[in-house]
């Protein structure tokens, strides 16, 4: 019927702390029913002022060859609180001496607020291509700054330093989660029983919150499954994404790494899957899938767990790469639980789609076959 709201008839679970209210208007707008649990503290930021101060010194003591920069939020902080130490001059000089990284837009936009310039910021906004643009090179004596991003980047650190570096990470803030997780224990309980279209996720420590709180109640699992099953995890963008990776949860999200766009998005996620899912492969080939039911060419094709959990993860944001890891994870309990067991799954997926349906793309796992 026309006038027909977009999300009209759809539930969807909102996990924001900040600007929650501007997401749920946004979806509400256009007709979604909306459940809201903050799962992080609505000032999630905690500095630490007395160790931050001490990390800023221990960085200042002597010359950076490189630095890393990831937030904006952090990086803004960092500043005003080097200025409230009268170590802003110092800071500035010692960072504009080095070569600069940053992640993305927002970090790019706090270092060029005080006159800094990065030397290079992947497009991606993806701290892993960070690490890709510096795997190879020869950092041995080479000393690198890392502003950590609410999470500990420990594996980072000791990923440069067995390249040869000498790295300090510095802590200028830490996530804290909500502190009454009763609303986002009802949430994981909508979840794992499957009442909810789809969650929104705009932060990766919302991610790690929200496992953790399913983890406590004992429903990891069934979340799990309704993620791989019927419940989008929808993120705004392929940051928060890469934190389902561990879970070997499927995950969409937009182009564009903004809220309004995420919500865009889900205007034509969620219908087009209610009406079932229609990928062209490459080839001329069209594959329809409707709940559990895999259609090619109109003939229905019939796939064992382990292919048909393998095809859900990589149609779930088709044309994009799924780690093998992240395909292991979805494979059914009792699978053997090595990277050949992903490698079976796939072989037998191509034998029923045609050998051209998933493509392996080296080192980093397979993706669907679509044409563009």
């Amino acid at each position: 019927m026309s006038g027909r709201l977009p999300l009209a008839g759809f539930r969807i679970g909102v996990t924001a702390a900040r600007k929650a209210e501007e997401q749920v208007a946004l979806l509400e707008r256009r007709g979604a029913r909306v459940d809201w649990a903050p799962v992080l503290s609505l000032d999630p930021n905690h500095v630490d002022d007395t160790a931050l101060r001490a990390a800023t010194e221990r960085v200042l003591a002597a010359p950076i060859d490189m630095f890393l920069a990831t937030t904006g939020i952090g990086m803004k902080a960092w500043f005003a609180a080097a200025e409230s130490w009268g170590l802003l001059d110092p800071m500035l000089e010692a960072l504009g001496a080095a070569e600069i990284l940053a992640r993305g837009p927002k970090s790019v936009g706090a270092l060029r607020a005080r006159g800094l310039r990065e030397l290079w910021s992947p497009e991606s906004e993806e701290f892993d291509d960070v690490l890709e643009h510096l795997r190879g090179r020869d950092l041995s004596g080479r000393r690198i700054v890392v502003q950590e991003h609410g999470q500990s980047l420990s594996m980072v650190a000791h990923a440069l330093r067995r390249q040869g570096a000498t790295v300090e990470t510095v802590t200028v803030y830490r996530v804290a989660s909500a502190p009454d997780p009763t609303p986002v224990f009802a949430l994981v309980d909508l979840v794992a029983d499957s009442e909810l279209d789809a969650v929104t996720f705009t932060a990766a420590p919302a991610v790690s919150a929200f496992m953790e709180a399913a983890a406590s109640v004992g429903r990891r699992d069934d979340v799990i499954s309704a993620f791989q099953a019927d419940v989008v995890a929808c993120c705004v963008g392929p940051v928060t994404a890469a934190a389902f990776e561990l879970w070997g949860v499927p995950t969409v999200f937009p182009e564009r790494s903004r809220t309004a766009a995420m919500v865009k998005f889900l205007e034509t996620e969620l219908p087009s899957r209610r009406a079932g899912l229609s990928l062209e492969l490459v080839g001329g080939h069209t594959l329809l899938l409707h709940g559990t039911d895999v259609i090619l060419d109109g003939v229905e094709v019939r796939l064992s767990p382990a292919p048909s959990a393998v095809l859900q993860a990589l149609v779930a944001n088709p044309g994009h790469v799924v780690s093998r890891q992240a395909l292991l994870a979805t494979l059914p309990s009792g699978t053997a639980g090595s990277e050949h067991a992903v490698e079976m799954a796939v072989a037998r997926l191509r034998a029923a789609l045609g050998t051209r349906s998933v493509q392996t793309v080296v080192k980093r796992g397979y993706r669907i076959a679509v044409e563009p």
